[in-house]
């Protein structure tokens, strides 16, 4: 017998993210392990869904990852996108988070969820249908796209394309609401085909499409997950301005537009983000991204902070005594003023239980991260 399809009702709210913190608090977290932000408390590691292959040992590996990292305290802070895995990693988010409800764990306000869209993709569980097939079978003989709203970078903004994304992540997570969605690699996938003033047009109708969800309660937040454009200087084509796209959001959405976040690359090799004054808000110029966003109350999340493994190979010079690798590389992003959370993978038990233990130490002070930063500046 089919069970009936029952979507997890709420979204992280102040109230259940605090309980989550007092609760970690109890199991030995430290209260720096947590940022607050629009008062939700987060986990200053958040857990990330991107790599795998699409099997059922790997589905079970994420599924027991998330859920063993949120029954920890270690993190309350979880992303993925539409096409992670080919929507296997939004599946097993939705089985982990039914699972912990049902154990009694914890209840869906305590976490904080977000996904993207915009990259095409196709189905896991129909593994002999291809991306293109099921784009073809899905989408362009329905009418809801058309060729030519692929992007050479494999990336539609399409209204209708968006919307349905949004309906299947909810139905993939088994969720009422998504505390956040990004539009996924937007200007880095439509750069070599179109002008900025096309990019602009097309923007605003994707954020147009997000406040009609936040409208509907299906979402609470958008924002942008990007790979480069934000990490550029000023006269390079790909580069983008946050004051521009924030300005878009509030004609859209008006003062109390949900674009409040961003995704972008951060580690101890893509150092931009801190380093790199490419930004102005108002009359402030020279300005890093993290610097722009705090003056625009932006949350920030970094992604690829083990740059996929490689940085472990690398020669990390000593600070603050530590020695282990995993410790040397992650402490630094996690600490950098204005970021919320890395977003590291795990799916082997080790792995999760790596990060568990390193979430229960604490970031580094300001005055410990000045100290370190000097290091690698």
């Amino acid at each position: 017998m089919v069970s009936e399809y029952r979507a997890i009702g709420g979204y992280a709210t102040p109230q259940g993210t605090k309980k989550y913190m007092e609760n970690a608090l109890k199991n030995g977290f430290p209260n720096s392990h947590f940022r607050s932000f629009d008062n939700l408390n987060l986990s200053s590691l958040g857990m990330g869904t991107y790599l795998g292959h699409i099997t059922p040992e790997e589905d079970r590996d994420l599924e027991n990852a998330i859920y063993e990292s949120v029954k920890s305290g270690a993190m309350n802070v979880i992303d993925t996108a539409i096409n992670y895995r080919s929507m296997k990693s939004e599946k097993n988010i939705g089985k982990a988070m039914k699972r912990l409800i049902e154990d009694g764990v914890i209840s869906r306000d305590q976490v904080f969820i977000s996904t993207k869209n915009g990259y095409i993709t196709n189905d896991g569980d129909f593994p002999t249908v291809d991306v293109l097939e099921y784009m073809q079978n899905m989408f362009i003989s329905q009418g809801i796209i058309s060729p030519k709203d692929i992007s050479s970078g494999y990336n539609v903004l399409n209204p209708n394309y968006l919307r349905k994304c949004i309906d299947k992540s909810l139905t993939n997570m088994q969720l009422d609401t998504i505390d956040l969605v990004y539009v996924h690699n937007a200007y880095e996938s439509w750069v070599e085909d179109i002008d900025r003033k096309q990019f602009d047009e097309m923007i605003r109708k994707v954020f147009q499409v997000y406040e009609e969800y936040r409208s509907k309660n299906k979402i609470n937040y958008y924002g942008m997950a990007t790979w480069t454009c934000f990490r550029l200087p000023q006269n390079e084509r790909e580069y983008l301005s946050l004051e521009e796209m924030v300005k878009i959001a509030q004609e859209v959405g008006g003062k109390n537009h949900g674009f409040r976040f961003i995704q972008l690359p951060y580690n101890l090799a893509y150092r931009e983000a801190y380093m790199l004054k490419n930004q102005s808000v108002g009359n402030d110029s020279d300005l890093t991204i993290l610097q722009a966003c705090n003056k625009l109350d932006i949350g920030v999340f970094t992604s690829v902070p083990l740059l996929q493994t490689k940085l472990f190979d690398a020669k990390i010079p000593d600070y603050l005594g530590y020695d282990d690798q995993l410790l040397k590389i992650v402490q630094i992003t996690r600490s950098t003023p204005n970021v919320l959370a890395p977003l590291i993978g795990q799916k082997k038990p080790n792995h999760v239980k790596e990060n568990i233990q390193l979430a229960k130490v604490a970031p580094l002070t300001i005055a410990e991260f000045n100290d370190a930063i000097k290091i690698f500046s």
